[in-house]
């Protein structure tokens, strides 16, 4: 059961805000969906899924990313879920880049976050059966895109599940966090030591394994300050080009990590991931 908790009318369709109980992480979530006038009249519109990044919740995606012009004129629906799960019982950690808003899309194996952090199960499993139940939402035209952690997020659970994912992009990812230190940060506490483990959730180490067969579009900030320890894109680049996987990395000069980036660039991948939908 879904409570709707807040709406607005917006662009001749509605941004609303939903809680629930979730099955996968034991706790409440919640998750932003933006349903343009074509889903309001009950037909069933391509939708997109934007992954939020380190320190966000849906609210930063939708207060600031500028989705929803574009979404309305295109006629597709836009869900934002947030990064972590969320309670007082909820482990957490001293620093912003894990724990709470730092759930890094994972299904945590470790103490104290394996009970809650289990994202990875609530991204792919759970909240498609929660949106094709309560939207019209055909889930066989359902992309998938996110920002920094949120990339990360996008390009390693796209690539995991092709069956569910049909169109994959990303801003400014993480795209290969088992070498840069908000990954090892991250990997070492939810995973464990034991970086065998870790390429499970690692996107360059992803595409070696696994492929993927459609293209991949990136923007990146030139000016990003997390461009050359966290984020790397030419690794990603390269894996990408020897296994013969169709990626799109543009490289913007004077932009940063912000949102600012994001709104620049959003309208781009919304028309993107319409034509990989329809």
């Amino acid at each position: 059961m879904i409570e709707l908790i807040q709406s607005w009318r917006c662009f001749d369709g509605e941004q609303r805000v939903y809680r629930h109980d979730s099955k996968s992480t034991g706790t409440p979530m919640e998750f932003a969906v933006f349903l343009p006038r074509r889903a309001l009249n009950g037909e069933e519109c391509p939708t997109l899924m934007f992954l939020s990044g380190l320190t966000c919740t849906w609210e930063n995606m939708v207060s600031k990313a500028g989705s929803q012009r574009a979404a309305a004129e295109m006629g597709m629906i836009i869900v934002a879920p947030d990064t972590s799960p969320r309670g007082d019982d909820v482990a957490d950690d001293d620093g912003w880049d894990m724990g709470k808003s730092a759930g890094f899309y994972l299904n945590a194996t470790q103490e104290p976050w394996a009970k809650h952090y289990r994202m990875e199960e609530y991204i792919t499993q759970e909240l498609p059966e929660i949106l094709e139940e309560h939207f019209p939402i055909d889930l066989s035209a359902l992309g998938l895109t996110g920002h920094s952690m949120g990339g990360h997020g996008a390009l390693t659970l796209a690539l995991k599940n092709p069956g569910l994912f049909k169109s994959v992009s990303a801003f400014a990812p993480i795209v290969n966090p088992i070498n840069c230190p908000w990954g090892e940060k991250a990997f070492s506490g939810y995973l464990g030591e034991d970086r065998s483990t870790w390429a499970n959730y690692d996107a360059c180490e992803l595409v070696k394994s696994r492929g993927w067969k459609g293209r991949i579009l990136i923007d990146q900030g030139s000016a990003d300050g997390f461009l050359e320890e966290q984020l790397k894109p030419w690794v990603f680049e390269k894996v990408c080009r020897d296994e013969g996987v169709d990626l799109t990395l543009r490289m913007h000069g004077g932009y940063d990590h912000s949102y600012y980036c994001i709104a620049s660039f959003m309208q781009d991948h919304i028309a993107w991931h319409y034509d990989e939908l329809v």
